[in-house]
C-alpha cells in the first residue's frame, strides 16, 4: 500500500447539548448529552466519528490515540484499532477509554471512504437497501401529554414500533410503569409493534409479572428486563415471557458479546457502535451473533450506525434515539430522513455523507483542545 497517503491529524471537542426537558429510565435521570467528536484529516479529506460519553473520551484521544493513528497509512484501519486496544490494556477498554476508540474507529472509516470516493455502505459492503428503524424516548419522567406528543408524531411519519422506558425509580413504581404501557398501545393502535426498555430495573420474578400483566398490550421487545450482567436471570425471563428479550449496549469487545450470546440470554443482540470499538468490531460482532443464529440491533447514534448496519446480513433494526436524533439533526448536514420507518443512507455522498455545522455545534463546545 505503498504511497497511500497519511493520517496527518486528529482533532477532537466536546459539546454538551441540555436535554428539550428532564429525562430518565428506569436507572438514571439526566439533563443533558455529550457528545465527542473526532476528526481525522488526510490529503485534503477529512473523516469524522464521534461518541457519546464523558469529556473525558477526548483525553484519552489527545493523550492515548493521536500518536498512534497520526502518520499511519489512511487505509490500514484495522492496524489501527488493533494498535489502540493494545495501547489502552492498563487504562481498562471497557468505559471511557472504549468510547474514544470508538469515536476515531468510526471516523477513520469515514476517511477512507471519502478519500476513495465511496459511500460508506458501499466501502464495507451493503446487503440492505434500507435499515429498519424504531421510535425510542418515552422517558419515565414524561407526563401523558408529552408521552402521547411524541408516540404520535413516530407514528404519524410511519414508524412501525416504538418504544417507552419502564422501570422507574429502580422499579419501585410498577403500576405506572403498567399504565404507561396501556396508554402507549391506546394511542399507536393495534397494528404498530409496542417495545419497552427496563434499563436492568426488575428482579427476575418482578420483570416477569411486569409482562404478564401487561399481556393484552402485546409487547413485542423487552429490552434489559433485568441487569444485563446478570445473564442467567435474563436467560430465565426470556424462558418466561412472550416478548423477545434485548441487550448488549453495554458491551465493549467481542469476549462480552460472545458470552452474551452463549448464555442464550437474549433473542437480538443489541451493540453501540459508539462504545463497542466502531465499526471495526461492530461487524465482527455481528458475526458472532450470526453464529448463534442471532439478529443484531444498533443501539442510539443512528446517523452513526446506518452504514454499517446496511452492510450486515443480520441486522434487525436501528434505534432512533430521541436524544440523539435531535443532537445530529442539529449538528450535521446531510442527516437522513425516517419517514417510513427506515433510513436509506445517500448512495452518492461520500463518506457518511453527513458534514458538521460547526457554526451551529460552537455554542455547546466545552473544550478548546
Amino acid at each position: 500500500m505503498g504511497g497511500t497517503p497519511a493520517v496527518e491529524a486528529l482533532d477532537v471537542a466536546v459539546y454538551t447539548v441540555p436535554t428539550d426537558g428532564p429525562e430518565a429510565d428506569g436507572t438514571l435521570a439526566w439533563d443533558s448529552t455529550t457528545m465527542v467528536p473526532v476528526e481525522a484529516r488526510s490529503d485534503g479529506a477529512a473523516g469524522t466519528g464521534w461518541t457519546y460519553g464523558p469529556p473525558a473520551c477526548a483525553s484519552v484521544v489527545g493523550d492515548q490515540l493521536a500518536g498512534i493513528v497520526v502518520g499511519r497509512e489512511a487505509f490500514d484501519v484495522a492496524g489501527a484499532f488493533h494498535e489502540m486496544v493494545a495501547a489502552v490494556r492498563n487504562a481498562g477498554r471497557p468505559g471511557i477509554a472504549g468510547y474514544a476508540i470508538s469515536a476515531v474507529d468510526t471516523a477513520l472509516w469515514d476517511l477512507k471512504a471519502r478519500l476513495l470516493g465511496l459511500p460508506l455502505h458501499r466501502l464495507l459492503g451493503a446487503v440492505h437497501h434500507e435499515v429498519p428503524l424504531y421510535g425510542s424516548g418515552g422517558f419515565t419522567t414524561y407526563d401523558s401529554a408529552r408521552l402521547r406528543e411524541q408516540l404520535s408524531a413516530w407514528t404519524d411519519a410511519g414508524m412501525p414500533r416504538v418504544k417507552i422506558k419502564i422501570g422507574e425509580s429502580s422499579g419501585t413504581r410498577v403500576e405506572r410503569d403498567l399504565a404507561r404501557i396501556e396508554e402507549a398501545r391506546a394511542v399507536i393502535g393495534p397494528d404498530v409493534e409496542l417495545f419497552v426498555d427496563a434499563n436492568g430495573a426488575y428482579g427476575r420474578k418482578q420483570a416477569v409479572r411486569v409482562m404478564e400483566a401487561a399481556g393484552r398490550c402485546d409487547v413485542r421487545w423487552f429490552e434489559e428486563p433485568v441487569s444485563s450482567d446478570d445473564l442467567e436471570g435474563m436467560r430465565a425471563v426470556r424462558g418466561a415471557v412472550r416478548a423477545d428479550v434485548a441487550a448488549g449496549e453495554y458491551g465493549y469487545d467481542l469476549t462480552y458479546f460472545r458470552r452474551m450470546c452463549a448464555s442464550g440470554a437474549v433473542d437480538c443482540l443489541q451493540a453501540d457502535v459508539t462504545r463497542c470499538g466502531g465499526i471495526t468490531e461492530w461487524l465482527r460482532i455481528a458475526a458472532v451473533a450470526a453464529a448463534h443464529h442471532l439478529d443484531l440491533s444498533g443501539h442510539c447514534a443512528p446517523h452513526l450506525h446506518a452504514h454499517v448496519a446496511a452492510a450486515v446480513p443480520n441486522l434487525r433494526h436501528l434505534e432512533w434515539f430521541h436524544d440523539h436524533v435531535r443532537i445530529e439533526q442539529m449538528f450535521f448536514d446531510g442527516v437522513l430522513d425516517p419517514a417510513g420507518g427506515t433510513v436509506r443512507p445517500d448512495p452518492d455522498a461520500a463518506g457518511n455523507g453527513l458534514t458538521l455545522r460547526r457554526d451551529a455545534a460552537e455554542r455547546y463546545r466545552r473544550d478548546r483542545r
